[in-house]
């Protein structure tokens, strides 16, 4: 018989670190606002989520990686990079992605992704709240999810 395991969305008892990029703060705010209103939303006390602003998303694996440290049962990123007119947003959005990748497989416990990489200012804010959802949020039920998953899995 097959066996199937899979994390429940409850955050009771548990606690949360979120590191979040202040450039493009209109946006990383409300990103910041929905992954708090998951995980309340699941029983997570105010108290056991703990947010770091840092100045942009290139900082966010380096703070990730030392709240993954402190103790928290996951530890969710958040930022907004939007393009600009040169390669800049291309090579930081490919470089937060595989510095954040790498703190996700050394962290021994999971680190959700909830950097919006977007063409236009327009599209990011689409995507923390209004037309698309938010991506804050979701990743809270990521979060949410694979701390449970992991728990199961230390059994």
């Amino acid at each position: 018989m097959v066996r199937e395991r899979a994390g429940h969305l409850t955050g009771a008892g548990k606690s949360f670190a979120v590191v979040i990029g202040r450039f493009n703060e209109l946006v990383s705010s409300r990103l910041l606002s929905g992954a708090v209103d998951c995980l309340v939303r699941h029983d997570v006390a105010e108290k056991d989520i703990h947010v770091y602003w840092v100045p942009g998303t290139f900082e966010i694996p380096q703070v990730a990686k030392r709240a993954a440290a402190t103790g928290v049962d996951a530890v969710i990123c958040l930022g907004a990079l939007i393009r600009g007119e040169t390669a800049h947003f291309d090579i930081l959005a490919n470089q937060v992605v595989r510095d954040t990748s790498s703190v996700a497989l050394d962290a021994g416990k999971p680190v959700a992704f909830g950097v919006i990489a977007a063409e236009t200012q327009e599209q990011a804010l689409e995507r923390a709240g209004s037309k698309a959802g938010n991506k804050g949020w979701q990743a809270a039920l990521s979060a949410l999810e694979m701390a449970n998953l992991w728990k199961d899995l230390k059994k």
